[in-house]
Order: structure tokens, then sequence, then C-alpha cells
């Protein structure tokens, strides 16, 4: 149960930003850096640092502008289902606690609901994005002071960690329906069926 809470709270990380969570997870292991995470095991280390650096710093700056928000927007909802995957996956097999899984169904299992858990994390700071076209600045603070702590707690406070992942999945969709009730009001009174239709304020 420990390793399914740190896998979660990894695989939320991977909800917020895509390179700063896995960057992280290697230089807290700088002894085997990315040796034993899917995927980046097979990339030599050095242009995986090169690599994981850069785009972390691009996350970290563009975040702070709409325009390398909408850019990042469009990034992350693409890769951050692989990211949670491989978030999840990593702290399963790697995790300084005791109950390490290895079981090669059960880390399939933790692959596919860390990646579903990115992935709606990310599909509903779109949906914030679009709303309020952009966020305020000490929300992508938060983010980042967010992702940063969920790897931490991954691997020092797994149950902290997977209980603020759990928080934020329902903070997530409790959001999603108030984005979604807002988007049917857009609509034309009489026209609820079809909220595109006649908006007031059209995509």
């Amino acid at each position: 149960m420990v390793g399914l809470l740190a896998a979660l709270s990894a695989s939320a990380a991977g909800g917020m930003r895509i390179a700063l969570p896995l960057l992280l997870i290697g230089l807290l292991r700088i002894d085997k850096l990315w040796s034993e995470i899917p995927l980046l095991s097979g990339i030599h280390p050095q242009v995986a640092l090169a690599i994981l650096v850069s785009w972390s710093l691009f996350e970290l700056f563009a975040s702070k502008t709409f325009a390398g928000l909408r850019v990042l927007q469009m990034v992350q909802i693409i890769f951050s289902p692989v990211v949670g995957a491989i978030m999840g996956i990593a702290i399963a097999q790697v995790s300084p606690i005791d109950e390490v899984i290895t079981h090669p169904w059960m880390l399939w299992i933790i692959g596919v609901v860390g990646g579903l858990l990115a992935f709606v994390l990310q599909l509903v700071q779109a949906g914030w994005i679009y709303r309020l076209r952009g966020l305020p600045i000490w929300m992508i603070f938060l983010q980042d002071f967010l992702c940063i702590s969920l790897v931490l707690f991954a691997f020092d406070a797994p149950r902290q960690g997977g209980l603020i992942a759990m928080l934020l999945l329902w903070l997530a969709i409790r959001s999603s329906k108030e984005w979604y009730r807002w988007y049917r009001s857009q609509g034309i009174a009489g026209d609820r069926g079809n909220p595109r239709r006649n908006k007031r304020d059209p995509d």
C-alpha cells in the first residue's frame, strides 16, 4: 500500500511538469541516475541530463508567460500520461521504502493508473487556462512547488505524498464540474443541449 501511495505521489508530479520530475528522480539517485528508469535507461546519462535540464528550465520560465504557457499546455497534454506512467513505475521499482513492487502485472497497473492521474490533472489545468485566459502567477509557482514536493514525498514520505495526490485528484474532479458548468452556461438559454452554438464567448 505504501508503495502504491509513493507511485501516486510521483505520478501526480508528472501531471504538473514533464521534465522537472524526471530530472529530480535522477538527481535524487545520483549514484545510478536514470539507469533503472523506464525509457530513460536507454539514453546516455549525459544526453538525458542535458535534455531534462534544458526542458526543465524552459518549463520554469515559459510557464510564467501566457504564450509560453500555451506551448507548454499542448506539449504537456500529449506527454503527461507517459511521464506519469514512467514516474509511477520508477518509484514502484526503486523507492527506498520497504514495499518495493516488482511484480510485472502490478507495475503495468501502476503505470496505467499513474498515466491516467497525470492526464486528468493536466486536462483540468488546461480547462482553467482556457477559462481564465492564463493562470495567476501564484498558481504557477504553486505548481512548481507541488511538483518538487511530490517527488520528494514519494521518496521520504509516501503516505503524505499519496494523500496529497488523491486530494489533488478530488480537487480536479470538483473543479472540472465547475468548469463544465461554466462552459454550458456560455450557450443561449433554451439551447443548453449545444453550448457551442451561439456562445457569448466563442472558442
